[in-house]
């Protein structure tokens, strides 16, 4: 589980995410990052994460989401300070391995912000 600071909740901080950052995609996740404004003293890095129903039932989407925020929380500490992090699953993440889902994060991730997953 992400600490409660690092967590996305509120839908506009996504919607700026979604439209102004910068995206990356892979065959399992597309992945928004952008700057929510705020100077990096004033808030942590936050990550939010949305799994549609595309994804599959309850049960899958869950076990999708639970190993995102695994993986999510090895790269939040090298996030740029009030970055904020969008990581979108798409339907091919529900039969994904872990090892997969980590490789492409890593990727989309590279893409946009090299800095980042160094």
């Amino acid at each position: 589980m992400l600490p409660s600071p690092h967590r996305l909740t509120d839908g506009s901080s996504f919607h700026q995410a979604v439209r102004v950052g910068r995206r990356a995609g892979s065959r399992t996740l597309v992945v928004h990052l952008a700057a929510d404004g705020a100077t990096p003293a004033d808030r942590p890095p936050r990550i939010g994460f949305v799994v549609s129903k595309a994804v599959g039932n309850a049960v899958v989407r869950n076990r999708v989401k639970r190993r995102l925020r695994h993986l999510a929380r090895e790269h939040v500490s090298s996030l740029p300070g009030s970055a904020v992090l969008v990581v979108r699953a798409l339907p091919a993440a529900a039969d994904a391995t872990g090892a997969e889902l980590a490789a492409d994060l890593r990727r989309c991730l590279d893409r946009v912000a090299p800095e980042v997953s160094r």
